[in-house]
């Protein structure tokens, strides 16, 4: 008996450390998001900022190169994992700074690590089993999901369908291995990086008279002193169609896999 009784309480004693372990990290990035969204912080993230502060930039990027690309990625790592806006930004203002193909390595090292921390935290919190728990509908799509995991991860990361952090929290529930997750997220997101830190570093010539201009307005006591830069003006027609084209191409797999599939059932009833 006393056997027995061992055999019930070990499990409930494990059980809370186990639930704290899950929760902890989710409440660590609630809290750092709520406190960053609060401060306002996030506004820094904006070519003003940039403008305002770009001697100093330049200098630390001259005299510190690789600290400051490490610095950015940790900074591109933060505002991808947590979802704060100014991604996009980010990736423009790497091109400025580093030239387009550092900075391009940069975004998506950084980038693909945020996506990876929220991955892992998402899926701690909701265990491996949770398409399971769900239901049966929801766990069709999981296995249909982890079969052509790869294909269909790719083209969510060309084709911005749904919300970067979406896709993240989705792979985590519906189960998605981390290597698979990994390896799609960083190709997937090649392509639009390098298009905007292309933008980024030809977009130097001018952001600068236009900075300087900018900090003359603040030095002159201005209140309203803004950049004249539209940041949609980076996805023209011409990017979106690429971005397209590249995500119906990462989707042939799944559709070949399926017509073969098909084919072969068809075979065995005639």
């Amino acid at each position: 008996m006393a056997t027995e009784d061992r055999y019930v309480t070990l499990p409930d004693a494990d059980r809370v450390p186990l639930a704290l372990a899950r929760v902890i990290p989710v409440a660590v990035v609630v809290v750092a998001l709520v406190v960053i969204l609060a401060s306002g912080w996030h506004r820094n993230l904006s070519f003003e900022t940039l403008a305002r502060n770009r001697a100093a930039i330049d200098g630390f990027v001259a005299a510190h190169f690789s600290t400051a690309v490490a610095a950015f990625v940790a900074l591109e790592a933060a505002v991808v994992g947590l979802s704060i806006p100014g991604a996009v930004m980010l990736s423009v203002a790497a091109g400025i700074l580093f030239g387009w193909w550092v900075a391009a390595l940069a975004v998506v090292a950084g980038a693909t690590a945020g996506a990876t921390l929220i991955f892992l935290v998402a899926r701690a919190a909701c265990g491996q089993s949770a398409a399971r728990r769900a239901g049966p509908r929801l766990s069709r799509i999981a296995s249909g999901l982890k079969a052509d995991a790869f294909s269909y991860l790719l083209f969510l990361r060309l084709m911005p369908v749904f919300p970067f952090w979406l896709v993240n929290l989705a792979s985590a529930v519906l189960g998605v291995e981390l290597r698979t997750f990994v390896i799609a997220t960083a190709i997937g997101i090649i392509p639009g990086t390098i298009a905007f830190t292309l933008v980024g570093a030809g977009l130097d010539s001018v952001l600068r008279p236009q900075g300087a201009a900018y900090r003359h307005c603040l030095a002159a006591g201005g209140h309203n002193c803004r950049l004249g830069f539209d940041m949609h003006a980076i996805l023209t027609p011409q990017v979106i169609a690429a971005l397209a084209a590249l995500g119906l191409l990462a989707l042939i797999p799944v559709l070949v896999r399926r017509w073969r599939t098909r084919l072969s059932a068809t075979q065995s009833q005639s």
